[in-house]
């Protein structure tokens, strides 16, 4: 079936996730109600999205719906029921989305520091200069400023005496 998605949203009870798309073939906008099993507060987000996107009824409907929003979408209606209210919940989902340039990523377990680097990595993507870019320079040289004397640093001293 050839369909756009035009908008994803969520509906808390019942549980669904609501897709308004448009038909290609025929040119209507049209709404598809995904209902949500076997979700609980203690469920995998990640998981779930992955789930309903691989789901053979959904499948021809989600390809232009990415993952991340399926799991934002996950993560509101986990956060409903643990009975936070939106602003909340948008709060934590912003707090887990980026990253806080004073964490010390040693600390963290494997998969917090999977989930940290995925999304450095995708920050990466998207701040990158590419070369098909309109603003793409391919040699930059840049001076700096030297407004004031360069400090030495006490390991720097003792190894040029050495020598």
């Amino acid at each position: 079936m050839m369909c756009t998605a035009k908008k994803c949203g969520i509906r808390f009870q019942p549980p669904a996730i609501i897709l308004i798309y448009e038909n290609e073939m025929k040119g209507k906008s049209r709404q598809r109600i995904m209902p949500v099993r076997n979700f609980s507060k203690y469920s995998d987000c990640s998981r779930a999205a992955e789930q309903l996107k691989n789901n053979p009824r959904h499948k021809g409907y989600l390809e232009q719906v990415s993952l991340k929003q399926l799991e934002k979408l996950f993560s509101f209606l986990r956060g409903n029921l643990w009975g936070q209210s939106l602003a909340e919940t948008m709060e934590q989902i912003q707090r887990e989305t980026t990253i806080d340039p004073e964490e010390d990523l040693n600390k963290l377990d494997d998969k917090e520091l999977a989930k940290r680097k995925s999304i450095m990595d995708e920050l990466f993507e998207k701040n990158q200069k590419k070369k098909d870019d309109p603003n793409f320079v391919y040699d930059i040289e840049v001076e700096f400023p030297q407004d004031e004397q360069l400090q030495s640093c006490g390991w720097d001293t003792e190894s040029a005496e050495e020598f």
